[in-house]
Parts: structure tokens; sequence; C-alpha cells
């Protein structure tokens, strides 16, 4: 499994904090103002260890979403150092030459968050007059302390707007005749005139049971709320966080998405969700944050589906409060450089759509080594990645009447090399068909 397209601020977080606070709670600005890069954890961090097959062609052998794949042909170097020339990759949905609609079911699992002291107990804390913030001590029957918080954040007020916006409700969107979703609208430019007018891919999104996280102090950080309640964003630690959200084994309800796929809420022909209030990772080292990710479990078959490996498509999002990363004014004074509401998950959906099974088998969606003009080298059709740390890097869509901040993305032409794009309006990004007008100089291995 690989933790592939997700976001990335980098910030030492040993220097944030308050001299007089708990030195687990930050300032509410800590990440204000960070700039967004991309990075490559290591696998292991986040799934269990087995052998994955590597079939030349989807579904082959694997029980998972309906996808096309389809190849290029551009002179780059593979990732073992050898000429290429041949291209392979698999995408969502059914081919743009079939036309009509295919639909998936979208499951948003929600997840709040139980921040714990160190032996378990709830953990409770109190701004000072001082403005430090303290941890209380639990009173021996197990009440609650007085005048303190619990740290707990509660992810039920993001649910609606977050299943509202653009990536499941509709707007207007020159690549298509009708409303449709944003990822919808971004394929339909990625392949413009290939693409029979009628062709959609589509999400049908339905809320499940909200599921809690519990993380044990050392585990984490955090910001409270202006008002002292939990919390305003919260850290948790890069491998923890992957050990509490996949199975370790086989699925069973001690972890996130484990539990999911117990009680039936996500299946292996689904597009699933997981829904953070203002969670993000860091590294063990201390840098920060990943925003989200997007990636899949898999398990073992059995006899109900022919002994088929199981492959279930997910994404971590987190929603972005205003202010967390940018001035909250940023909506109405900057709204194409404003990481706020779903630019996460917008960024996960899009390569969700592009690369679903992020390039396990080694040969579907590897492409030629490619430098964005920021200087971020990758070989994964990654379309998100190429523009999260670009200016202007989101663009302002309303639906419903509330102004969302999806991510701009890369289109497919710009990973083919292609000096004339047959995407719409020959661009190499969208809806921003501004955001990249180049292409990346060809690069040797590693871009060295």
């Amino acid at each position: 499994m690989k933790k592939l397209g997700f976001l990335v601020l980098i910030v030492g977080l040993c220097c944030l904090t308050s001299f007089a606070s708990d030195p687990d709670a930050l300032p509410a600005n800590a990440l204000r103002g960070m700039h967004l890069k991309h990075a490559h954890p290591s696998p292991s961090n986040f799934k269990k260890q087995g052998n994955i097959p590597t079939p030349h062609g989807f579904p082959l052998g694997v029980d998972t979403i309906t996808n096309f794949t389809g190849h290029f042909e551009s002179q780059g170097v593979y990732f073992d150092g050898s000429a290429h020339h041949i291209w392979e990759y698999s995408m969502v949905g059914n081919p743009p030459a079939k036309g009509g609609t295919t639909w998936f079911n979208a499951p948003v699992v929600p997840v709040s968050m139980d921040l714990r002291n160190a032996d378990g107990s709830p953990r409770y804390v109190k701004v000072a007059a001082d403005g430090s913030v303290q941890t209380c001590v639990n009173p021996a029957d197990g009440s609650a302390p007085v005048g303190c918080n619990r740290l707990f954040s509660d992810v039920t007020p993001f649910i609606q707007p977050f299943v509202s916006g653009p990536i499941y409700g509709k707007a207007n969107y020159s690549s298509s005749s009708v409303p449709t979703q944003f990822v919808d609208a971004v394929q339909k430019a990625e392949f413009g005139n290939q693409a029979r007018p009628d062709w959609h891919t589509l999400l049908a999104p339905s809320i499940k049971s909200t599921r809690t996280m519990v993380l044990n102090r050392g585990t984490y950080q955090f910001a409270l709320n202006a008002d002292g309640t939990c919390c305003f964003y919260i850290l948790v630690l890069d491998p923890v966080f992957g050990s509490k959200l996949f199975p370790p084994v086989a699925p069973d309800n001690s972890t996130v998405i484990g539990s999911a796929e117990v009680a039936g809420d996500i299946t292996t022909k689904d597009i699933s969700t997981f829904l953070f209030p203002n969670v993000y990772l860091f590294e063990t080292n201390g840098s920060c944050c990943v925003l989200g990710f997007h990636s899949f479990d898999f398990e073992a078959g059995d006899s109900s589906n022919g002994n088929q490996l199981r492959f279930y498509i997910m994404n971590y999002s987190s929603w972005i409060s205003p202010g967390i990363f940018a001035d909250p004014t940023c909506s109405t004074t900057d709204p194409e450089n404003c990481f706020q509401d779903v630019t996460a998950h917008s960024h996960e959906i899009s390569e969700t759509f592009n690369d679903p099974f992020v390039g396990f088998d080694g040969i579907h969606n590897i492409t030629p080594f490619w430098q964005n003009p920021a200087g971020q080298c990758q070989d994964l059709l990654e379309d998100g990645d190429v523009i999260e740390d670009l200016p202007n890097p989101t663009v302002e869509v309303a639906v419903g009447g509330f102004k969302y901040h999806p991510q701009n993305e890369s289109l497919l032409p710009w990973f083919e090399f292609q000096k004339n794009s047959s995407a719409i309006d020959n661009a190499y990004s969208y809806p921003n068909e501004t955001g990249l007008t180049a292409l990346s100089a060809p690069q040797a291995l590693d871009c060295q």
C-alpha cells in the first residue's frame, strides 16, 4: 500500500509550543502560511506486509472497482533506470469512447477524534489566565473536572458541508454540457474530443456510521478553538494514525477501516472516503503535515468471491477549516490560493480517478519521470501533485450558495509529454487552464 498523492506542509513542530503550555498544545496560527509540497513516506509505515499479485490488466485476479486501461508512447526512463517508451495506465470507470454514465457508490465514513491521557483515561484541558493550555486532573470518581473541556473532536458539524460540496454536488464546467461533479468535469476535460459527450463517471455519496479514533498522549498534538474547546486542528503521528486506520491482519472492529469493512459500510466496488475533522499527520522527525492520501486496503478473498484478492479503494481526507493554513479571508481576497474546506478531498478523489491503484504493480500508472515548475520530481500519474505546490493551486466553485475551494488538477497529456495537448482547449490543467502552461523537460532517473 502506498500513501501517494497527498498534501504535505513542512514545519518544525518543536518550536511552536508556548513555554507555559502543555508541550503538545500548539498555537492556533502555527500552520498559517506554510508552503505546500509533496512527499513519499514508506508504504510499510501504514500497511501490513503481504504479497500482492501483479496482473498486467485490471481487474484480472482482483475483486475491485470498475476501471479501464489505456497506454501512450513517450520516451522516458523506467524506475529501474532502463529506457522505456510504452506506458500503461488504469483509470476509474468505463472508457471515454464508450459513453454513458458510470455510477460508483461513494460511502463517507465520518471519524471523530478522542484524545486521551497516556494511561488511556479521558483527557481534559483548560486555558489558564496567562493563556497557557494545561491538562486537568481527573477526579477519582470518574467525573469531568470542573472548568475543563474534554479533548474530543466531533466530526458531525463537518459532514453536511463536506457531502454538499463539488465532489458530490453538481456545478457548471466548460467541459460538460450539463452540470456535473468536479472530478467528472476534470476527466471530461482530460480526454477532450476522445470522450463521447454523454460520458460521465459519477459518485453517489452515502453517509455511514461515525467511527471514533482513540489516541493516547504522546501520539498527537493539538490546537484549541478560540473558546477553549477541542479542537481547531489535531496533528497525529503518521505511523500511529496508520495503525489505527488500517486493519493489521484481517478486517476486525479494532481499526476504522476494519470496522467499516466488517459492517459492510464499504465494499470492493465502492470509492470510499474517511472524513476527519481538521486532522493532519506529522512524521517522527517533526515534519508536518499530511492533509490526506488515497490508496487501498488489500484483503484475502474467500469462496464468496472466487478467492480473489480484495482491493478496497479509499482515501483519508480532512475537512480544512478557514484560518488553519491561510488567512480566514482568503476565500474573498485570494480564492485561488486558499487551502480550505474540500481542497484535500478534491486532490485525493481526482488522483483516485486517474490512479486508483497507485502504481502498485510497477506497470500501470507509472509515467516518464516528470518535474513540475516548483522542482517536484515523480514518476506516477498523480494529477494533484503536479499543481499542489505551484502558485494559485485552488479554484473557487459555488455549490448551494457556498463557495468551495477544490484544487486545480493536471491532465493526462501533461504526463504523456504531448507538445500539443489533446485535452480541452489544448490545456494541461483544469478547471484553471492557465495553472499549468508548459510541459516538464525530459527527465533522467529520479530527475538527476
